[in-house]
């Protein structure tokens, strides 16, 4: 997950060692690579959009994000445009013939009034035939039961230096929400760093709802990164949408 939480700039760098092999990017990236203009909200550290330059994409690629350790690390290409900041900062209209938003970072909105101004953001900054492309996990799927005190691993910092990391589930479920800790540690570090997250996990009905309030249509929907089609057993609801 593209966590909105590596503000860190010493995590940031660790972020992509974190998180290798990336299954969305295999399935967002032909969609980027045939499009002439996209925007990734929640850009992270620029992977995706630095990987669509080497797979010879040569229009507008723009990534967006609030987390300037994260941008830091994406500035180190600077052939691509970098933005400083979230869908409440900006006002495109019309720009983009693909929106991305990958690792789940569609689940950081989590009030109703802040989901549907981020769509509309979107949909304002797609142009007449753009396609707005995302997921989120299915909540019958409850993946977070697998979080508390799940470690995911260790990786070098820059010092040759393990960092661990483990995630705690600190509110369960409640049937909209779940909040939770990620906890990086490092025998170099004098404590723990700690950073706590919320996710909304919305289900079908709610987010095709949410969709259609903000003028977007479904063109198609899956279950997996494998394209299977969506169930109710699906660990994902990965979605693709036009403007109404």
């Amino acid at each position: 997950m593209a966590d909105l939480i590596f503000a860190d700039a010493e995590l940031a760098a660790l972020y992509d060692r974190m998180n290798p092999g990336r299954d969305d990017f295999d399935f967002y990236m032909p969609m980027i690579v045939a499009a002439a203009s996209v925007l990734d909200v929640g850009c992270g550290t620029g992977a995706m959009l630095h990987e669509a330059r080497n797979a010879g994409h040569r229009g507008r690629l723009c990534g967006l994000d609030p987390a300037p350790g994260m941008l830091a690390q994406a500035r180190r290409r600077t052939d691509i445009e970098w933005v400083l900041g979230d869908l409440s900062s900006v006002a495109w209209s019309g720009e983009f013939d693909l929106i991305v938003m990958t690792g789940h970072a569609f689940q950081v909105f989590v009030e109703d009034e802040e989901l549907q101004a981020a769509l509309s953001a979107i949909r304002a900054a797609l142009s007449c035939d753009g396609r707005f492309a995302f997921e989120t996990r299915n909540p019958s799927a409850r993946a977070w039961e697998a979080w508390d005190t799940e470690t995911r691993g260790a990786v070098d910092d820059s010092d040759g230096g393990k960092v661990r990391v483990t995630r705690k589930v600190i509110a369960p479920f409640d049937g909209r929400v779940v909040s939770f800790s990620h906890i990086f540690q490092s025998d170099a570090w004098d404590q723990p760093r700690v950073s706590h997250s919320t996710l909304r996990f919305l289900d079908k009905a709610g987010l095709d709802t949410a969709l259609a309030h903000a003028g977007l249509m479904i063109e198609a929907q899956f279950g997996d990164w494998d394209r299977s089609p969506f169930t109710e057993a699906s660990p994902e609801i990965i979605t693709i949408a036009r403007r109404a």
